[in-house]
């Protein structure tokens, strides 16, 4: 098999999220929460992928967090020297959404120089290291951090802003400058978040502000800010214009255009009230406008990443790589984002266009960035490996289509025949904005591979099936149980068959089984649902009664992402999806705080007592032998739960427990917030 760079094909780079930020006075560091700081084998894994570079942390903050004259190399020699013997090229990362060490920051004159000075120590360290990204998004880092005030040194002012943007270009003009004067061969890897913003009529000037500001890294790199750019007016205004014109007199254009791309790079920007929740809105100094994903709300639909690229190619005419390309979402969703990704690299390619290579981001997942880092709350997303559970690192479906492409096949996963949310009609979350495009004739495709799911009476077995069709996993049903189901499989890739706290699932004919039990499920779609019953008692203002008895609450569409995330990944034997164990009275107190109801409500008796509303007994908690996959946390289910459920039950359930009589349709649906 020829080399990926040597053959000149589409290279496939990897890279770990290795945040180092600051809020307040709190640190937050990816790599130590991952784990990865503790386990070198993950390069071993990473590199059995496929990959060719991987972009690496040799972090400011990391080596000499205390004074800038005290390094300590331990970490990054062990580390940098794997890949090395493992022939993985490394992108040394030195400042990844940082405001630098603790003696520094944004706002700080000296910021630019002494990431120079931290840049030229890490080059005369490693001399045979030849890419650098020696600053990650710096436009967005100083939105965040000097526009914004989410991150360290919090300032909120367009003067701010600005400056740390600057501060943030002269540090990778001067370490640049430095890596070179030790390896004249360095190439400078620039990464920036890259979307388009897209608006009503009345704000199409500051839709046409936000798409210039969003070329400014690589404008200002390259000695295009000059008088004559549009920016040098705005910078200028806040007695920045000396800056600027040292900076395009001294450029310091990459060598390759990182672009990296999310689902929520592209915006819609939207003046009219009430179409969007509050805390979308925000604005600028004139209007108040909301700023959602264009995915959710725009009817055309967002440009892609194929047309981006090509913007930038347009723009530049410099090589161009795809440096993070991570969607955290259920594993088919993950797979079909990559997918595309990859395609639109080839096609690019094709036609002329020098993309270099797509990064496979996140290969470990990422924590907390669902609040954009500002919180500590423990939310993990999965990525190529999945964290979650006992053992370490869990390959999944995403590996083997990774090593596919390094090496030049073309992937085989049923989780590709469907399309991704971002191309369907569920990605609306708000009423359509604009006109939706005439769409030519689809091409014809093989048809989709389909599931077998059996009897989909309870509520896990109903979850199971929303999933899939929210998925877009094709399915057919049968009334059939798992065992009756064994003997129609060789038409279905797997079949899937619900039972009493379990799913049952058989891949491939049969030949392997895999067994997800669900510890004490709970369903907005299920009549018979104790955790409904007591939601819709205590919104009438009655009285709910429970014991101190452990359950383990699992939000059965939780669970059925789990189990089918799962399936896809080609697990078997025995797994467990549990949410997290309390007490059952506090179990639902926790319903009765998301309700804005008085938890008093909520009143302890004994398990013998007639009046308990038995959500599980102790003897149901699950315990047999198995790995272990976490559920997202109780609250955030606790609110999905509540936003699903139907605002009436049937009467047949009034006298089904006792002290659970319901009256009429008390539940506030603006009381419930749905994550």
């Amino acid at each position: 098999m020829p080399d990926p760079v040597s053959s000149g094909a589409l290279q496939l780079w990897g890279g770990h999220e290795c945040t180092v930020n600051r809020v307040g006075d709190r640190w937050l560091d990816q790599t130590v929460l991952s784990g990865h700081q503790d386990r070198l084998d993950d390069l071993a894994r990473f590199a059995e992928l496929g990959v060719t570079a991987l972009r690496y942390p040799v972090l400011w903050e990391r080596v000499s967090p205390n004074r800038p004259d005290e390094r300590d190399w331990a970490w990054s020699d062990q580390r940098l020297g794997e890949l090395r013997r493992l022939n993985v090229r490394p992108i040394a990362g030195l400042i990844h959404h940082g405001s630098g060490p603790r003696y520094t920051d944004l706002l700080n004159p000296e910021f630019a120089r002494g990431l120079a000075t931290h840049a030229a120590a890490v080059s005369e360290r490693y001399p045979w290291v030849e890419d650098f990204t020696p600053v990650n998004e710096p436009l967005t880092t100083a939105r965040f951090s000097a526009l914004y005030g989410h991150w360290y040194p919090h300032a909120r002012d367009q003067r701010s802003f600005w400056t740390a943007m600057l501060n943030q270009i002269d540090g990778v003009r001067l370490s640049v400058r430095a890596i070179r004067a030790v390896n004249p061969a360095a190439r400078l890897i620039q990464t920036e978040d890259l979307g388009q913003s897209h608006a009503t009529p009345s704000l199409a000037d500051q839709a046409a502000y936000e798409n210039l500001r969003r070329w400014a890294t690589w404008d200002l790199l390259s000695g295009a800010v000059t008088p004559a750019h549009p920016l040098w007016a705005d910078l200028a205004r806040h007695g920045l214009g000396d800056r600027l014109r040292a900076i395009a007199d001294d450029p310091c254009p990459p060598d390759v255009i990182g672009v990296n791309h999310y689902l929520t790079s592209e915006r819609l920007l939207d003046p009219r009230p009430g179409r969007y929740p509050p805390h979308a809105y925000g604005g600028n100094d004139r209007r108040r406008y909301a700023d959602v994903e264009a995915a959710r709300g725009l009817a055309a639909g967002p440009v892609g990443l194929e047309n981006l690229l090509r913007q930038t190619w347009d723009r530049y005419g410099l090589p161009i790589a795809v440096t993070e390309a991570h969607n955290g979402c259920s594993r088919d969703e993950q797979m079909r984002w990559f997918h595309e990704a990859w395609a639109a690299g080839e096609r690019l390619r094709g036609d002329g266009v020098p993309i270099e290579a797509v990064t496979a981001w996140a290969l470990l997942g990422s924590h907390d960035w669902n609040s954009l880092l500002t919180r500590a709350d423990g939310h993990y997303e999965s990525g190529v490996f999945d964290l979650r559970g006992e053992g370490g690192p869990r390959a999944t479906a995403m590996v083997p289509m990774l090593e596919a492409l390094a090496r030049g096949r073309t992937p085989d996963s049923p989780a590709l025949d469907g399309q991704g949310w971002w191309r369907r009609d569920i990605r609306f979350h708000y009423p359509p904005v604009g006109r939706t495009p005439s769409r030519a004739r689809p091409k014809a495709t093989a048809p989709a591979r389909r599931l077998l799911l059996g009897d989909t009476s309870d509520g896990l077995g109903a979850a199971v099936r929303d999933a899939c069709r929210h998925r877009d996993i094709a399915f057919r049903e049968t009334s059939s149980g798992p065992r009756a189901m064994r003997g129609r499989r060789e038409s279905f890739w797997a079949v899937v068959g619900a039972r009493p706290g379990a799913l049952v699932a058989w891949r491939d004919g049969g030949s392997e089984r895999l067994v997800v039990s669900v510890a004490d499920a709970f369903s907005s779609n299920d009549a018979d649902d104790a955790a409904a019953i007591v939601a819709r008692t205590l919104s009438a203002g009655r009285l709910v009664h429970a014991t101190d008895l452990e359950v383990t609450p699992s939000f059965a569409p939780d669970a059925a992402d789990a189990a089918l995330d799962l399936l896809l990944d080609g697990e078997t034997g025995d797994w467990r999806v549990a949410g997290e164990t309390l007490p059952e009275i506090d179990f639902y107190r926790l319903i009765a705080d998301r309700l804005g109801v008085d938890a008093r409500l909520v009143r302890r008796v004994d398990a013998v007592d007639p009046r308990r509303t038995v959500f599980a007994d102790r003897a149901s908690v699950w315990t047999a032998d198995g790995r272990t996959l976490p559920l997202p946390s109780l609250d955030s289910a606790v609110a999905r739960f509540l936003a699903r459920l139907p605002r009436r039950a049937p009467a047949r359930r009034r006298a089904a427990l006792p002290g659970c009589e319901l009256k009429g349709d008390a539940l506030a649906s603006e009381l419930i917030a749905a994550e």
